[in-house]
């Protein structure tokens, strides 16, 4: 647990360091893209390390930022990760996208997403429910 959170807090660190130059023209949109879907590899790997037994163990994240605004989906997790960490990556997620949408004038539909009306625990992994 120690090394994957030692290496989110890396990547996040290194995207920071991408996204903060993304003003000016020195990455390419498939460079910004890359880093983004690092990112989100990360966020699914923090995910992944969590299994519940009961759905008071479940919880979710809207994720994603859309160009019209508001989240591209919402993300179901097991509270027994590092939920702080978890909150603070995909914040960074979120604002990495929204940058990276203006920069390179990304359109999406207007839809509003909802978010689950619950989470359940099903065979170990905490799932959606709409």
């Amino acid at each position: 647990m120690k090394f994957i959170t030692k290496h989110i807090l890396k990547t996040i660190a290194i995207l920071a360091i991408v996204f903060s130059c993304s003003s000016n023209s020195e990455t390419t949109q498939e460079d910004d893209l890359v880093a983004l879907n690092n990112l989100k590899l990360e966020i699914e790997l923090l995910i992944a390390e969590g299994t519940c037994t009961e759905n008071e163990s479940c919880d979710f994240i809207a994720f994603g930022s859309k160009a019209c605004g508001g989240p591209k989906s919402y993300l179901v997790f097991n509270t027994s990760i590092d939920v702080e960490l978890l909150n603070e990556i995909v914040s960074t997620y979120n604002e990495m996208e929204a940058e990276y949408n203006l920069k390179w004038g990304i359109i999406s539909d207007c839809m509003f997403l909802l978010p689950p009306t619950n989470v359940e625990c099903v065979d170990g992994q905490c799932k959606a429910i709409y």
